[in-house]
């Protein structure tokens, strides 16, 4: 049997403030509602809570809500349930519910009227019911006949309705027969291009140029290009220029899964050059990091994030060629990973002081390097362009030119 509460019954008024006083943060188990109310009746009846004062009402009433667990205005109300018909009791009435009116014949007539129909609009249906019954005799829709609009999609929206109509098939995926998706697998060979682009911000909700960066993967040698946009009529003319940018054969070509490269025109192109196209993988980033990596330590930090209008990409492709491109691919030391195998048959990269130096110099230090130049290019003519100036006076140059090129845009938007 279940207990209210195991303490020492009270019998008195001050037995009452005694405990409230002594059990200020008295927590109860759940009871079921039938032994509350008799708690509660016997209670009030024990200590004749018509005849108390008001304030041996509020104390008796703190000790009720305390041990039953009933909030003041529901113990209220029980209350006054008692002192209005003298009982207290527990009674639980079922739910009758509401009146069905559209049997399950009528939601199976809906279902397959709908399914004859194509599912039509809701007017639409209930019109074709009223027709089925007043025009054409149809018993079967002498009930729908009569229906709302907005209670048929109620009907349309019944478990009994979708069981009949509702047939859930897996998510297929799409598949974009356009590149191979894995990673490219140079083997030390020059000539797979890693690609991506990268945004100079927005101005007032308006875009500015991009930038199509272009590194290869074992040399690191890059090309830059500035276009208004990525659609086909900016981008194709520029992978043109990038891909005959490089002084050795390319032999393959990888993006992420953006629209601009993964396309059809892309795709024609890569094939009539005889480059193999491939695109990043699923939960693998790593697949285009090289690129991205790029995009940090030269784009963004020769050009920077600030918002340039699109009307410039020809001023600021012209700084690409001339300076940037050059100083990067002949003057600026990189590392080159060493990869080993550790304890674990992981595959890991280290790398070392010893094995920095430039893409051009990477270049020209892999085995037989002359065999994967273009032909009619040479290491001779590859030489003058590299050793023209030094490092410092390539760096020089860059930075005027760069200089010159922020002054001119900032004056020609003053004058627009």
């Amino acid at each position: 049997m279940n207990v209210l509460v195991n303490i020492k019954p009270v019998q008195t008024i001050q037995q009452v403030a005694d405990f409230l006083q002594s059990h200020p943060d008295l927590e109860l188990v759940a009871i079921p509602q039938a032994e509350r109310y008799r708690w509660i009746s016997s209670t009030l009846q024990q200590f004749h809570y018509p005849g108390l004062s008001k304030a041996h009402k509020g104390l008796l009433l703190a000790y009720l809500r305390k041990l039953s667990g009933y909030s003041r205005p529901q113990l209220t109300r029980l209350v006054r349930r008692l002192l209005d018909h003298g009982v207290l009791s527990w009674d639980v009435h079922p739910v009758r519910g509401f009146h069905t009116h559209y049997t399950p014949e009528d939601i199976q007539r809906l279902a397959e009227m709908d399914a004859l129909h194509d599912t039509p609009s809701g007017p639409a249906m209930k019109k074709l019911c009223e027709r089925a019954w007043h025009r054409f005799g149809d018993p079967r829709c002498e009930r729908l006949a009569e229906i709302s609009v907005s209670h048929l999609y109620n009907l349309r929206r019944r478990p009994a309705y979708q069981k009949i109509r509702l047939h859930r098939t897996k998510t297929r995926p799409t598949i974009t027969p356009i590149g191979i998706r894995r990673s490219p697998d140079p083997q030390g060979r020059p000539g797979f291009l890693r690609i991506d682009t990268v945004h100079q911000g927005d101005w007032d909700g308006v875009k500015g140029l991009y930038h199509i960066n272009v590194v290869d993967e074992v040399t690191q040698m890059e090309v830059v290009v500035a276009v208004e946009g990525i659609s086909e009529r900016f981008l194709i003319p520029a992978l043109k220029t990038l891909l005959t940018a490089f002084p050795f054969v390319l032999l393959g070509f990888h993006a992420d899964n953006g629209s601009e490269y993964i396309n059809r025109q892309v795709a024609r192109l890569l094939e009539k050059l005889r480059i193999e196209f491939t695109k990043s993988r699923p939960r693998h980033c790593n697949d285009n990091a090289l690129v991205e990596s790029k995009n940090a330590s030269v784009v963004r930090k020769f050009i920077g994030h600030g918002h340039i209008p699109q009307r410039f990409a020809d001023l600021v492709n012209r700084f690409h060629r001339d300076h940037l491109v050059p100083y990067i691919n002949y003057h600026r030391p990189c590392y080159f990973p060493e990869t080993f195998i550790d304890a674990k048959g992981r595959q890991r990269k280290r790398y070392r002081y010893e094995h920095m130096m430039t893409p051009y110099e990477k270049l020209k230090s892999l085995p037989d390097a002359q065999q994967f130049l273009n032909p009619g290019v040479f290491f001779q003519r590859l030489d003058d362009i590299a050793y023209q100036i030094s490092d410092n006076e390539a760096a020089q140059r860059l930075q005027t030119a760069r200089q010159q090129l922020f002054e001119t845009i900032q004056e020609r938007m003053r004058t627009a």
